[in-house]
């Protein structure tokens, strides 16, 4: 098995280093990832401009672009020989809920799937984030798993492992995406010319939380995984809205 290995945290972060090592064991792998921090950057891909890669000393590729970027360019030819799956992670902080909307991590994962490849993202629900070799051993399980019972071709999986050592994780468990109360107001400031500034707000508190849901999981001390899927279509609104257009 052939691992392709990204993240949105950059190559030099902690979580992809350990999650190397970790699936190296199981797997051939390659890296290819953001030359630095590029959280929240979802799919953006680069388009006005050309895209450089660097090699690191480690043999890991480094890319002036988004993790999508990352993604798209590993696939399509840079890389000679094809990977089999697409592990992202093991990013710094929580994907839960409406998080993967704006996620790097995800958007990486994401960008495998379209490409045909299974997939998995990769989130440590802690900030700052301590436990890495806890996530990097629970997606190896799955990583495993997925290698000997493949999921249907349209899943893509979004983990989210509680920030506590792996002997203290009660179970792990298939969740659905929960969401939050909306973010926090910007925060105004001003550069030292006297010109405003804006920081984009917190993220908004878990408003659906219950029972089932990611939010709950992780807050209980279980590992969350997620199956999702590329298709944003409301399947179901789809007659309702036709009735609606009639009266155009």
């Amino acid at each position: 098995m052939h691992i392709l290995i990204t993240n949105d945290d950059g190559y030099l972060a902690p979580g992809i280093k350990i999650l190397a090592r970790e699936l190296v064991q199981v797997a051939d792998i390659s890296i290819v990832a953001p030359d630095r921090n590029k959280s929240g950057a979802s799919n953006s891909l680069t388009l006005m401009r050309p895209l450089r890669v660097e090699r690191a000393a480690d043999g890991s590729y480094y890319v002036d672009g988004t993790p999508t970027d990352c993604v798209h360019l590993a696939l399509s030819g840079l890389l000679d020989n094809a990977p089999d799956m697409v592990v992202s992670g093991i990013n710094a902080g929580p994907n839960l809920g409406d998080d993967v909307l704006y996620s790097g991590t995800v958007a990486a994962a994401m960008e495998g799937r379209y490409l045909g490849l299974p997939a998995i993202a990769v989130s440590l629900a802690g900030k700052p984030a301590a436990h890495f070799h806890t996530a990097a051993q629970i997606t190896r399980r799955v990583v495993e798993r997925l290698a000997q019972s493949p999921l249907p071709d349209d899943t893509l999986l979004n983990v989210n492992v509680p920030d506590i050592p792996i002997a203290d994780i009660a179970a792990i468990q298939a969740t659905r995406l929960g969401f939050r109360h909306k973010a926090e107001s910007m925060v105004k400031q001003h550069d030292p010319y006297g010109r405003p500034v804006y920081w984009v707000g917190p993220p908004g508190e878990a408003q659906d939380a219950g029972a089932g849901t990611d939010f709950y999981a992780v807050e209980h001390a279980i590992a969350s995984i997620t199956p999702m899927q590329i298709d944003l279509t409301r399947h179901n609104g789809i007659e309702p809205l036709q009735n609606w257009l009639a009266a155009l």
